[in-house]
């Protein structure tokens, strides 16, 4: 375990949320399709989110684990105030999202050596991903493409946590997103008429899950 992750450390990873924060917000302006986002949220979010991380980081999980939660943090944060905003998300940041939670499952199995951790993830990561992309093909409207590109990743995530932790990321998900859709009627949100944006949904269902799992991650049988 990571033991003694002190207050001044836990400063330093808000400092380089609030640094990610910047650049991720010049990344959405940059993009095909860009978004523009004032500055401040991004900033701030990614600051709070990477301290509640650090601070986990020091009695939490063990230290192998960190990368997963750093990886997904400076992921869900600008994908997840695009899809808020324009109910979607850019293939370029989804992909490479993917791409930098995989590799952080992988480097954890590897520093663990446990292959089985590795196979619960890709296990994972294919049940996650199918059973998004058959509701998509099923009933397009009710979920975008680019969750279904999104899903992958992050059924490795959850894989790798176990396959209780799958079922309980996939309910934790449609509840934010049932959440969301009363927010949004609530407050008569047109944007959302014709559907509500699931991104958030699996973002911080998955994120909640890495940062606080349970006792047990999917390292044996």
């Amino acid at each position: 375990m990571l033991g003694g992750m002190t207050w001044q450390l836990t400063c330093v990873f808000a400092a380089i949320g609030v640094l990610l924060g910047a650049v991720s917000r010049w990344v959405l302006a940059a993009l095909p399709r860009g978004c523009r986002i004032r500055p401040g949220p991004l900033e701030v979010t990614s600051a709070l989110l990477f301290a509640v991380v650090a601070a986990r980081a020091g009695s939490s999980w063990p230290e192998w684990w960190l990368p997963v939660p750093v990886a997904l943090t400076a992921f869900a944060v600008p994908l997840t105030a695009v899809d808020l905003k324009h109910m979607r998300l850019p293939d370029a940041l989804t992909m490479s999202a993917t791409v930098a939670v995989g590799l952080a499952v992988g480097a954890a199995a590897v520093a663990v050596q446990s292959a089985w951790l590795m196979v619960s993830a890709a296990a994972g990561a294919v049940g996650f991903f199918l059973c998004h992309w058959c509701v998509h093909t099923l009933r397009p409207a009710s979920l975008g493409a680019g969750d279904v590109k999104l899903s992958g990743g992050l059924g490795g995530v959850l894989g790798a946590l176990g396959w209780a932790s799958v079922l309980v990321g996939a309910a934790l998900a449609a509840m934010t997103t049932a959440m969301l859709a009363l927010a949004g009627r609530l407050s008569g949100r047109r944007a959302w008429r014709d559907g509500v944006p699931h991104g958030p949904g699996l973002l911080v269902s998955t994120w909640v899950m890495a940062v606080f799992p349970g006792e047990r991650f999917g390292v044996g049988p």
